[in-house]
């Protein structure tokens, strides 16, 4: 017996087959799309906040929402355990991919329902969505439930000892204690500057040398710090205020002058060896790269320790025997050429010029480490010693230097010779203090009486109440 194959029925098993790979390729291909598009991303919204923050309830909190594919809605409440009231709500149409509200706590009642002031715990809810396709259209969601711990108490700032006065131009010293559960910060401001402060014998408490810029009329110092919760405080350091006046000095530039040093401090520098005006070779060189070479003084003189220390002695600076003074701190230099009403540069002269005998040691009076030990334009080759405390040593115009950077010198060490580099033109040593970058006189910290009174005295003080004696 035989069976005839019904015609068609093999093409008909092909055409299905196929339709199914059709089918099942279409489906391959329509996941990989949902997959793959921009417009099916699986990312949830982000939120800017951690898990537990501090809050004073004064201050608003900035809540930053972000979506690559764009924000559909959020919905912000605050909850004290009982009660829960919605701050912030929104539906957005437009095309936004990153928004902060500002949420404030809400004083009074809303809608009938009222936070309980007292709490000092607090829940913020966050709820939000994007604008993906994902999830069938209805977009990935955010739920964060953020806790908050309640603070309006500010930082104590306690002030436990300081120099009695600060002359303009001069340092002082402050010993203080910053305390708070949830510290975020605190800084010495004092003249415009900033003063990092050096941790001392125990957690909390500090120390730090301030600087009064000799160039300023006015003075003010405080310090101010500030908890997680945005609570401040600002502590003024009480100090009685010494006027002084500077030198003025009218200064002829010759042509004999121009054409020796300037010209020679003009060669060694590529970027002004095209000048070729007398006049603009002096400002050039006493304006141009005076303030180049100062401001790499300064950057180095502004780095200080964040080892906490348990004493800071230091002695009288006697850098060169017998030396007698050629050139005051603080002078304000006028140039002129030919005739005094044509003053073609000005400057200002931040250190002492003491002189002795030619290529006379110098010696550094006080323990330190060295942190420069080459040339610096007009300074000349310039040894330079962090004394710790943010205090800074520079020896200009030197001829020899005995010392490398990253040397520990001890007091009495011998650490270069005088000489006649830079902008000098006699042997001499243009000696420099600096309190973390900024110009002081040299002879406060060459008066051992100044020292016992602002230095060693405000020490002593403060070990007092540390200690506990």
């Amino acid at each position: 017996m035989s069976y005839r194959r019904r015609r068609g029925y093999g093409r008909r098993d092909r055409g299905s087959n196929s339709l199914w790979i059709i089918i099942l390729l279409i489906l391959v291909a329509g996941g990989a799309f949902v997959y793959t598009s921009k417009s099916f991303e699986r990312n949830p919204p982000k939120v800017n906040l951690p898990n537990f923050i501090y809050w004073n309830c004064k201050a608003p909190l900035l809540i930053k929402l972000s979506d690559d594919s764009g924000l559909k809605d959020y919905k912000i409440k605050i909850s004290d355990g009982k009660n829960e009231i919605v701050v912030a709500n929104e539906m957005i149409l437009e095309n936004i991919k990153e928004k902060v509200i500002e949420v404030k706590y809400p004083k009074k009642a809303i809608n009938g329902v009222q936070l309980d002031s007292r709490a000092t715990k607090l829940q913020l809810i966050i709820d939000a969505r994007d604008k993906s396709n994902w999830n069938f259209f209805q977009g990935n969601k955010l739920h964060k439930v953020v806790n908050i711990k309640v603070d309006y108490k500010r930082p104590d700032v306690n002030i436990l000892s300081n120099s009695y006065s600060i002359t303009r131009g001069g340092s002082a010293l402050v010993v203080f204690q910053v305390k708070d559960e949830a510290l975020k910060s605190f800084f010495v401001e004092a003249g415009g500057n900033f003063f990092k402060a050096v941790p001392y014998k125990k957690d909390g408490y500090y120390a730090t040398l301030i600087a009064w810029p000799f160039n300023q009329e006015s003075f003010t110092a405080n310090i101010t710090a500030e908890d997680m919760a945005g609570n401040k405080r600002i502590a003024n350091i009480p100090l009685y205020l010494l006027s002084k006046k500077y030198k003025t000095s009218w200064i002829k530039a010759t042509d004999k002058f121009i054409d020796g040093k300037i010209s020679d401090l003009i060669a060694s520098e590529p970027k002004f060896s095209t000048i070729e005006d007398r006049l603009d070779k002096l400002k050039a060189i006493n304006e141009t790269m005076r303030l180049e070479n100062e401001e790499y003084i300064h950057n180095l003189s502004k780095v200080v320790s964040n080892d906490m220390i348990d004493s800071w002695k230091i002695k009288r600076f006697y850098p060169l025997k017998n030396a007698a003074k050629v050139a005051s701190f603080g002078d304000h230099r006028h140039y002129y050429y030919k005739d005094k009403s044509n003053e073609v540069s000005e400057s200002y002269h931040v250190g002492l010029d003491m002189a002795s005998t030619k290529m006379a040691n110098i010696v550094s009076s006080n323990a330190g480490t060295v942190v420069n030990d080459e040339s610096n334009g007009i300074y000349g080759n310039m040894p330079m010693i962090d004394h710790g405390m943010g205090l800074y040593t520079l020896y200009g115009h030197c001829s020899t230097i005995l010392v490398r950077k990253g040397d520990h010198v001890n007091a009495g060490t011998i650490i270069a010779k005088t000489g006649r580099t830079g902008l000098a033109l006699g042997d001499h040593l243009h000696f420099g203090i600096l309190v973390q970058g900024v110009e002081v006189r040299p002879e406060e910290w060459m008066d051992s009486k100044w020292i016992r009174d602002n230095i060693d005295k405000v020490f002593k003080e403060a070990d007092k109440i540390i200690d506990g004696k």
